[in-house]
């Protein structure tokens, strides 16, 4: 390891991830789970666009947020993955700065755009369950593009201050990273600076993005609920019900990790630095592994359109 991971520098060519500190001796098997479901994730989501793709009756907004959902997440595993693989398999460690930053932008940004989409979807089942006759006048072709335009800039317009701070730091003392990616605050904390602009505007976007997108989702959901009760035909009950589940499932698979991720960061200090990394991992593992298959079971269309495209292959 070279003289500069403990000399006073003030902007570092490289930084030098750790992986999962306390567990080096088992990232090989721990790069087994790791990578199997990197696979599964890649796999699903590409599944997903195809079918979408090819199938004109999915051709509709839902299907449309569930692509944007879709490459979402295959950004997300995608700017950490390989990298994180790479140390676990050739402990190739090294970053430089500049792409860790750029690391950090993409991986942060694309959480916000997550969450913004999430936000589309419950509003994409509420105008459909409450609001029928006026779906197709409401969430148009041009519509929907103009939603996950905003949920892309919104999510760069929040996000891009997290680079632009920690590129101003002076960074002293070390620059080993005491993780497998290159997480905002895992970064900043290695300045010899005061943070608290860093620490403070991060803790913003977490709660105005969390708390506004879930306060959104809560109300649109609670708005589909009291139009579902009022239903008296069982199979569209039935229906739309499966709907909004799969929804709801995929809403949990991504706001727990994520949530859990951020308040035990910072607020349980008494815990092992390799189970906190081991949490963020898996805030960025989970969605995009989940989601496809919550999708995929759930959502009939899917499910019916997949085993045609198997039973064609066959014969």
């Amino acid at each position: 390891m070279s003289d500069s991971n403990t000399t006073n520098f003030t902007n570092p060519s490289t930084f030098i991830l750790l992986g999962i500190p306390g567990l080096e001796t088992a990232h090989l098997w721990i790069s087994i789970p790791f990578c199997t479901m990197y696979t599964i994730a890649l796999l699903g989501n590409f599944t997903i666009l195809l079918i979408v793709k090819t199938e004109p009756s999915l051709h509709r907004p839902m299907y449309y947020f569930l692509c944007m959902l879709a490459t979402t997440d295959l950004v997300l595993s995608t700017s950490v993955l390989p990298k994180m693989l790479s140390i676990f398999w050739a402990n190739s460690r090294e970053i430089g700065f500049s792409a860790c930053l750029t690391q950090m932008f993409f991986l942060h940004c694309f959480t916000v755009v997550e969450s913004g989409i999430f936000m589309a979807m419950a509003l994409d089942r509420y105008v459909a369950i409450c609001l029928p006759l006026r779906y197709s006048l409401t969430l148009t072709k041009r519509m929907v593009t103009k939603i996950g335009l905003a949920a892309v800039l919104r999510g760069a317009m929040l996000i891009l201050p997290f680079p632009l701070l920690a590129k101003r730091w002076p960074y002293c003392g070390t620059n080993l990273i005491a993780h497998s990616y290159c997480r905002h605050i895992a970064v900043v904390k290695l300045a010899c600076a005061d943070i608290r602009i860093s620490s403070y505007y991060s803790l913003f976007v977490i709660f105005f993005v969390t708390g506004l997108d879930l306060c959104f989702i809560a109300v649109s959901y609670s708005k589909i609920l009291q139009a579902l009760f009022s239903l008296h035909t069982k199979d569209t009950w039935l229906k739309t019900f499966g709907t909004c589940s799969s929804h709801l499932c995929a809403l949990l698979a991504f706001y727990i990790p994520d949530v859990l991720s951020s308040v035990v960061h910072r607020v349980f200090h008494n815990i092992p630095q390799h189970v906190l990394v081991l949490i963020a991992n898996i805030h960025i593992l989970i969605p995009p592994v989940v989601h496809p298959l919550i999708y995929g079971v759930k959502t009939k269309e899917i499910r019916d359109r997949l085993l045609r495209l198997f039973t064609h292959k066959r014969t």
